[in-house]
């Protein structure tokens, strides 16, 4: 009986296409955005806390009427979590949806028994 080196279909090997050039890619563009997207908000956040924290002066100076500025910095850090998620869906569908799609395929047709990983 000879035994061929050919994939079981349904069964893909995910450790050996995080190897491939193509996941790797996909991964550093991924990556590009997003660490320092998270560095930016949590550098923005704990900015923000120390202020709340150790400057209470600033932070209670009127800007106007009742309102100061931890109010409007607190109200800052809703739209800068807006802000990034509306960035990365644009970032996603414009540079990883594509390459993801076409790396989905290559996995579904594995799965299939179409093509060896």
């Amino acid at each position: 009986m000879q035994e061929t080196e050919t994939a079981t279909p349904g069964v893909v090997d995910y450790v050996k296409i995080q190897q491939t050039p193509k996941f790797q890619a996909l991964r550093k563009k991924q990556r590009s955005f997003v660490f320092p997207m998270a560095i930016f908000f949590l550098v923005w956040y704990f900015a923000f806390v120390l202020l709340g924290a150790f400057a209470h002066d600033f932070m209670a100076t009127p800007v106007f009427g009742n309102i100061n500025v931890g109010l409007l910095l607190g109200l800052m850090q809703f739209v800068t979590t807006f802000a990034i998620t509306m960035w990365y869906v644009r970032f996603a569908n414009r540079s990883l949806d594509e390459d993801a799609a076409e790396l989905r395929g290559d996995l579904e047709a594995i799965e299939r028994g179409e093509a060896q990983a």
